[in-house]
């Protein structure tokens, strides 16, 4: 009787790990994303800075020339809540806007929504 009921705590121990692995596993420092098209520019889970803040660094505030960028994570950490924020750099290791080397993304969110598309 002590077998039975030690084996079945260990299966319901083995098959409750399988199903607490995390589906952002796959998101690691070095992934590459290429940026998408929002309408009206509208980028709610990507942090870019505001206009007046480009425009104080000397940055350009043109969001055409971000649209199909590729940009790589450099960094994730993981919040209270569960969410990932990536920071993000151009791959071509170019400034966001001519005046801003990383951006902080909501990573889960963005691909979501098609602010960011996986290669």
């Amino acid at each position: 009787m002590k077998n039975h009921i030690i084996v079945a705590l260990l299966i319901v121990f083995f098959s409750s790990s399988l199903y607490s692995q995390n589906s952002d596993s796959d998101i690691n420092v070095g992934t590459v994303f290429t940026i998408g098209e929002v309408y009206n520019n509208n980028y709610k889970h990507i942090n870019f800075p505001n206009a007046n803040f480009i425009l104080k660094k000397g940055g350009i505030a043109n969001y055409e020339n971000i649209k199909g960028e590729k940009v790589e994570i450099t960094s994730v950490k993981k919040k209270k809540d569960g969410s990932l924020i990536a920071t993000i750099k151009l791959a071509s290791d170019k400034l966001f806007f001519n005046s801003h080397k990383y951006i902080t993304a909501n990573i889960s969110e963005a691909i979501d929504k098609k602010e960011l598309i996986r290669l």
